[in-house]
């Protein structure tokens, strides 16, 4: 029996819910206090899956059923960041657009609480397997399918971001660069590279392209549903997408919110930067499997932030958060 009042488990950072998001965002009471909401809705896929999806169609009123809750819990500063996955037409080597009307509709100016797209970013998945294989593998007219779109929405033309926060190492052209210096002046481009260029920061500002491998094959989350006969999310996203963004646009003890949790992939990289967390799943099946991803394991001993929560157990019992926890929403 769901009870969108009470959390199905807590950490020390967060908590998660087993129900409509709708429902529970609205009932938390937590308007214009989230500083990020992080998420991967169900995608408009052809195939029908066990987590739920709409036809392309539909998606658009789907999805704007929760847009306008969004748009209330988040802060005046806060970010709505969405990973979202293409789609093909059915029978046909031609893609669907409903995440650009999507996007289109989520910014339409002539509704009251519309957003503005901060940035549009796109997550490169190098491990990925060709498909759609009709068109990719067995007739070969089209490429593989590697890459999703990620819309940065924000209430504000300014939402809070440092980029410093996730800064890449110098590319060794950059490096070399730097140690051999170069000539200032007007590139054929247009391009007027200054001698500020030569400057060395504490590292590259990363691109709107984000290349982060999905290859989870054997984690300790995986491990554990199977042990326990659990079935485990299908679409997950890497760790280092929500990562990315966390870092990004949030600060510790900021508050972050998945209403598609999933596997909790977001409330677990908000629990390792500080960040206070929300997750909610419509799935009880995933949400219960969710709990492995906080348990800490290290050469066979509990992580000491852990062990007044767990006591030397393999499950995760929901006990009372630890003292010194920041405070909850």
């Amino acid at each position: 029996m769901k009870d969108i009042h009470t959390p199905y488990y807590s950490t020390i950072y967060g908590d998660a819910y087993l129900g409509d998001s709708r429902e529970v965002l609205l009932n938390l009471g937590i308007e214009e206090r989230v500083d990020l909401i992080m998420t991967s809705p169900p995608y408009a896929l052809r195939r029908k899956k066990d987590y739920g999806n709409v036809e392309a169609h539909e998606y658009v009123d789907w999805f704007m059923g929760f847009a306008d809750i969004f748009y209330d819990i988040l802060a005046p500063h806060g970010s709505l960041v969405i990973d979202i996955g293409g789609s093909w037409k059915k029978g046909m080597p031609t893609r669907s657009l409903y995440h650009y009307q999507l996007l289109l509709e989520l910014c339409n100016p002539n509704r009251d609480k519309h957003f503005h797209l901060a940035q549009d970013l796109f997550w490169y998945n190098p491990s990925k397997l060709p498909a759609p294989a009709e068109w990719v593998t067995v007739r070969r007219i089209r490429v593989k399918d590697a890459v999703e779109c990620i819309w940065w929405l924000s209430k504000s033309p300014f939402p809070q971001a440092n980029n410093r926060k996730v800064l890449t190492e110098y590319s060794d052209s950059m490096k070399e660069l730097h140690r051999n210096g170069y000539k200032a002046k007007l590139r054929p481009s247009g391009h007027d590279i200054s001698e500020k260029f030569s400057r060395v920061n504490e590292g590259a500002i990363p691109p709107n392209l984000l290349q982060i491998a999905n290859t989870e094959s054997n984690s300790r989350y995986l491990r554990k549903c199977r042990e326990k006969g659990l079935k485990p999310n299908p679409a997950r996203f890497p760790d280092g997408l929500p990562e990315f963004f966390i870092k990004l646009l949030t600060r510790e003890g900021d508050l972050v919110v998945d209403p598609f949790a999933g596997s909790n992939v977001t409330g677990a990289v908000a629990e390792g930067l500080g960040r206070r967390w929300l997750g909610i799943e419509l799935i009880e099946e995933y949400l219960e499997g969710s709990k492995f991803r906080f348990l800490k394991i290290s050469d066979g001993k509990m992580n000491r932030t852990y062990q007044s929560k767990f006591k030397g157990q393999e499950r995760y019992t929901g006990e009372k958060r630890r003292s010194d926890g920041p405070p909850k929403p």
